[in-house]
């Protein structure tokens, strides 16, 4: 089972890669679905076949999805919105403006995700490929699912019991909405949803990240935030795909300066990718939409390479030993001293990378240790534990 997920700066091309990608891997034999978690969808138009929220096959072996994440959101959140929506009106804050506080960012897209672990756990489908929200937004999704789980597994019971004591005195003294069973069964069930998505998206033999991304400065700044974030979360990177690069065959000295720029970014994804496989598409001279031309698409990207495989093996999260001592490294390209803090709490260890921050649940082997240093080197942190002598 594989599963791939595009992503990149909004309008580089990742419907494209993703539905030639999906087309690709269903011409070499997979059985393969395409979902799109982008609120805007456009994998509909890339493949010229309407699609909704359930798969609809578009060639053989291919199948594809436009995720409706605001229904699937309704049916799992709304009774914690009603509630908010009593505690805003509580408050004085009524009308269009309670209702927008009551979802919070991102909230709609998560349940995009739950919707791969079903596809995964039904075995009807080979490779999942997905065309992702725009870069901000996916490392909001991937990273939800950890946040999540440890507000399930430390406050929600507390919070639960404590509202059980404090409801009944609560009620006499003031009007305030107080959270019921229905309330708590709600967020339950929302994190339920979630449940075992983590395990997926982490596990680098299942699942891949695939960056896209144009020659152009802030364009491969992004993709390298995405990468550095994605590390972080402890996904697995497996490519960079460099789309609309200026064929050989454009000789017009008009786009002279043009490629000598697009050659000089070029370089600088060579250097800042070299541990992933990179491949790179050329602009096309009409918009590549359709099978037929998306599956020109998906031979120029991948050649006779299967596009299922794990194109580069890296791992973006390893634990080492050195003698008496215990290192934790994480994959952290692009990043400056000043752009790192560690703290170590209690059994957990909190890394923060620029506006970032992960919660590492410290294993047994390495509660009893204390941090000696934590130090950067080569594009990864390196997190040292020893015992107290």
């Amino acid at each position: 089972m594989r599963v791939i997920l595009v992503t990149g700066k909004g309008g580089v091309g990742k419907t494209t890669v993703s539905a030639a990608t999906g087309l690709r891997a269903a011409d070499l034999g997979h059985r393969t679905l395409v979902m799109s978690t982008d609120p805007a969808h456009s994998l509909a138009d890339a493949y010229q076949v309407a699609l909704g929220d359930e798969a609809t096959t578009v060639v053989e072996r291919l199948a594809a999805q436009q995720i409706d994440a605001q229904q699937r959101l309704e049916d799992s959140w709304g009774d914690v919105r009603d509630h908010l929506t009593d505690l805003f009106d509580w408050s004085g804050l009524k009308g269009i403006e309670a209702e927008e506080l009551t979802v919070f960012p991102g909230m709609d897209e998560i349940f995009s995700l739950a919707s791969v672990r079903d596809h995964v756990r039904s075995g009807d489908y080979d490779v999942i490929i997905v065309d992702c929200a725009p870069t901000a937004e996916t490392l909001r999704l991937l990273s939800l699912p950890e946040v999540l789980s440890w507000y399930m597994e430390k406050m929600f019971p507390l919070g639960r019991r404590v509202v059980k004591v404090v409801r009944p005195v609560l009620t006499r003294v003031t009007t305030l909405p107080v959270a019921d069973d229905k309330v708590f069964a709600a967020v339950a069930r929302f994190y339920e949803r979630l449940d075992g998505i983590r395990d997926i998206l982490a596990n680098p033999d299942v699942t891949s990240a695939r960056l896209v991304m144009n020659p152009e400065k802030m364009v491969i700044a992004e993709a390298r935030r995405t990468y550095t974030y994605l590390g972080l979360f402890g996904y697995a990177v497996d490519a960079a795909i460099v789309n609309r690069v200026l064929p050989d065959t454009v000789t017009d000295p008009y786009f002279k300066r043009w490629r000598e720029i697009q050659e000089t970014h070029m370089e600088a994804v060579h250097e800042g990718f070299a541990d992933v496989d990179i491949r790179t598409l050329r602009l096309f001279d009409e918009e590549m939409v359709g099978v037929d031309k998306l599956r020109l698409v998906g031979e120029e990207l991948y050649g006779d390479r299967d596009p299922t495989i794990r194109l580069a093996s890296g791992r973006p999260f390893r634990v080492e030993d050195e003698d008496d001592r215990v290192v934790l490294v994480l994959s952290v390209p692009f990043v400056e001293k000043g752009d790192v803090d560690v703290l170590r709490h209690a059994d957990e260890l909190f890394i923060t990378v620029g506006p970032y921050r992960r919660s590492f649940v410290l294993p047994d082997s390495l509660k009893r240790r204390q941090v000696r240093r934590a130090q950067l080197l080569g594009g990864e942190l390196r997190v040292t534990f020893g015992i107290d002598e």
